[in-house]
């Protein structure tokens, strides 16, 4: 619960954390500069550049002419540099800041808020595209095996010798890496794993009695596929989603820590954890990242935890 609350909230945190204002009032209208750009000059300013709406918010209230800002709890923005703090970067935590600034002068705390919506959201994604292709193979390996098996099993552990970082070292050098490239590297290489469970699953399955019966009434090798037996060998998958949850997200924070990830300035808790090396007397740099990273892998470990005792056969068993 806590877990899908704070991902769910991540996915507004242009309503939490922002420099973005949510609502302006101005002159009888409304205006919502978090969904789209509006140039200063429509606010009385004298430029067509998007406004300081935190400055805005102080003079529309001087003005008392009833035009009002609306700001997000914390009106930062992640890739906003505050200029008008004392001293050099990185800041220490103070009232406003509660986590302080990086190297670059921007809100820690905000940014490992985007940071976590970004990495959970690309843990979900190559876990999703992962666990489908895993499982459809594993499945044909399963039910089909022979020649069919040994062949595939062979392909598999030829693609699964290849070193992945490398790989993605080699290519980050030739091009710039996105958020959805670096999900589909990732997810050429961590389907594999998922095949294993499948494949050993269906060779149970298929030699239980419902397989012949279900081939004597004529149903066909894919209905039997994924109407009949997958449905009874779904318990590993739904046992090892967490635990691939926590694979991926450490994974993208380690390619972010090693500069082969996201691009710059991306939120990133492994983008922190780097500027805490660069750092090291600035604690907050290295502790907030790792505190929310130790957080959130604890949380999700601990569901794959409980799913793996719900779908335990030995629960109720008893030993004589």
């Amino acid at each position: 619960m806590i877990v899908t609350t704070l991902y769910i909230l991540s996915l507004g945190s242009e309503l939490i954390a922002d420099n973005k204002a949510i609502v302006v009032r101005y002159e009888g209208s409304y205006f919502f500069p978090f969904l789209h750009y509006y140039p200063e000059s429509l606010f009385g300013g004298s430029t067509g550049m998007e406004p300081d709406y935190r400055e805005l918010k102080r003079r529309l209230a001087s003005e008392g002419k009833g035009n009002w800002v609306v700001m997000p709890p914390i009106p930062y923005g992640p890739y906003e540099t505050l200029l008008d703090l004392p001293g050099n970067p990185p800041q220490a935590p103070t009232s406003q800041h509660w986590l302080g600034t990086d190297d670059r002068g921007r809100d820690v705390l905000v940014r490992l808020l985007y940071g976590f919506r970004i990495s959970m959201t690309f843990s979900l994604e190559v876990t999703i595209l992962a666990t489908v292709l895993g499982v459809f193979i594993g499945a044909l390996q399963g039910y089909y095996a022979g020649m069919f098996d040994l062949f595939v099993q062979r392909l598999i552990e030829i693609w699964a010798t290849l070193p992945f970082l490398y790989i993605v070292i080699i290519i980050s050098s030739i091009f710039e890496p996105s958020f959805h490239w670096l999900a589909f590297m990732l997810f050429l290489f961590s389907w594999m794993g998922m095949t294993f469970y499948m494949r050993g699953e269906f060779y149970r399955e298929k030699s239980r009695d419902y397989v012949p019966a279900a081939r004597a009434l004529g149903a066909t090798d894919t209905r039997i596929i994924f109407g009949h037996i997958l449905p009874n060998a779904l318990t590993p998958v739904i046992a090892f989603l967490p635990f691939s949850l926590v694979g991926n997200i450490f994974a993208l924070t380690s390619l972010d820590f090693l500069g082969f990830g996201l691009p710059a300035p991306t939120p990133s808790w492994g983008e922190l954890m780097q500027q805490g090396m660069g750092n090291i007397y600035s604690y907050w740099l290295s502790l907030s990242p790792v505190g929310a990273l130790f957080i959130t892998l604890l949380l999700i470990t601990f569901v794959g935890e409980a799913v793996r005792e719900a779908f335990d056969p030995r629960e109720y068993q008893r030993m004589v």
